[in-house]
């Protein structure tokens, strides 16, 4: 591609011999005798490096210096000034050009001036669009990153709802009881002021929750009667199984904290472990309170769903025993009607 250049000085004598010498070197070169016709030659045809005088008539090098610059950053600019003149020549350099020289001039110190100055700005132009490239290329990857990350994310929630619904389904649950828990835990968690990524922690708890009783025989998950001792023994292992499979999953490793302390007691009465207060995690202590309200609203093979009133008299009685008395008493300050909807249905 051929360079343009532009030689801007009041001197006829000075840019055709300018003029003469770039050409021969194989530039296209543009002749303009004072600034406003150097502009008006820049609105129809974009050049590569200006030459110009400091000292002429009407408006200055310097300002054809200072327009340059907001037109094109990258136009390389030489400047020629009087010896008389350096200070203006190193005003001119602090301003944005790229070198100068100074009258009277040897064309060859000139041609090889050009060259030099030509050479660098294709080298900086060259590291500016790679760098912009390299920029585009970093935010597209990045957004593909991004996307394929959203889309594992949604696969992996994906699956996990299935198996949830699927252990829902063994156990003969109307609809889904771990997805309305999810719903309450998320609701409930907000409430207290928890959000971004530990909210969505303590929801994948609720979710999980019993992700365990897949390690729990039929005859012991679905017997219709009370369970004996030893029966009850392997039921309450499902915390545990269900800790010992999400933990060894990495981005489940906090729902597993969830999952293995989600049926132990405000007062130190549960299990599997016996923790008491704030040593139980905030996932578990609030899905205590949201599953009592979701078994107390669903219907089950011994009997219909418990009007919404009961469950506020529960919630009431094991406050501070079974239930952590500040999420009990969130629970207690939100209205049925706002239950409802976040259930999706109604209760009695």
């Amino acid at each position: 591609m051929k360079v343009h250049i532009l030689i801007v000085d009041d001197e006829e004598m000075i840019r055709d011999l300018l003029f003469s010498a770039l050409a021969q070197e194989g530039y296209v070169c543009h002749q303009a005798s004072n600034v406003d016709d150097a502009f008006a030659l820049l609105d129809e045809q974009p050049v590569d490096l200006v030459i110009s005088d400091i000292m002429m008539p009407g408006r200055s090098g310097v300002e054809l210096l200072r327009g340059l610059k907001s037109i094109n950053p990258d136009i390389a600019v030489l400047m020629i000034t009087g010896l008389s003149d350096m200070n203006t020549a190193m005003d001119c350099v602090h301003l944005g050009a790229d070198d100068y020289i100074t009258k009277p001039f040897g064309i060859n110190r000139v041609m090889l001036t050009v060259r030099n100055m030509i050479e660098r700005r294709s080298l900086a132009l060259e590291k500016k669009n790679y760098q912009i490239s390299l920029e585009v290329k970093v935010m597209e990857q990045t957004a593909q990153i991004r996307k394929n990350m959203d889309e594992l994310s949604s696969a992996y929630d994906n699956t996990l709802t299935a198996l949830v619904k699927a252990l829902d389904a063994r156990e003969k649950e109307v609809g889904s009881h771990s997805e309305r828990v999810m719903r309450y835990t998320d609701f409930l968690g907000m409430k207290l002021g928890i959000v971004g990524k530990e909210l969505k922690e303590l929801a994948k708890g609720a979710l999980l929750h019993d992700i365990g009783k897949i390690g729990i025989s039929d005859n012991i998950l679905l017997k219709h009667g009370r369970l004996d001792e030893s029966e009850c023994i392997e039921m309450r292992k499902h915390p545990q199984v269900g800790y010992a499979i999400l933990s060894e999953i990495h981005f489940l490793k906090t729902p597993a904290e969830i999952v293995l302390a989600h049926h132990e007691r405000f007062d130190g009465t549960g299990y599997p472990y016996k923790l008491k207060g704030e040593d139980i995690p905030i996932g578990s202590r609030i899905f205590a309170v949201v599953d009592t309200l979701d078994a107390m609203t669903s219907d089950r093979p011994y009997r219909l769903a418990l009007p919404f009133s009961m469950v506020v008299a529960e919630i009431n009685t094991y406050r501070g025993t079974q239930f952590d008395p500040e999420i009990a008493d969130m629970f207690l300050s939100i209205s049925k009607k706002q239950w409802e909807e976040c259930a999706g249905k109604h209760f009695i």
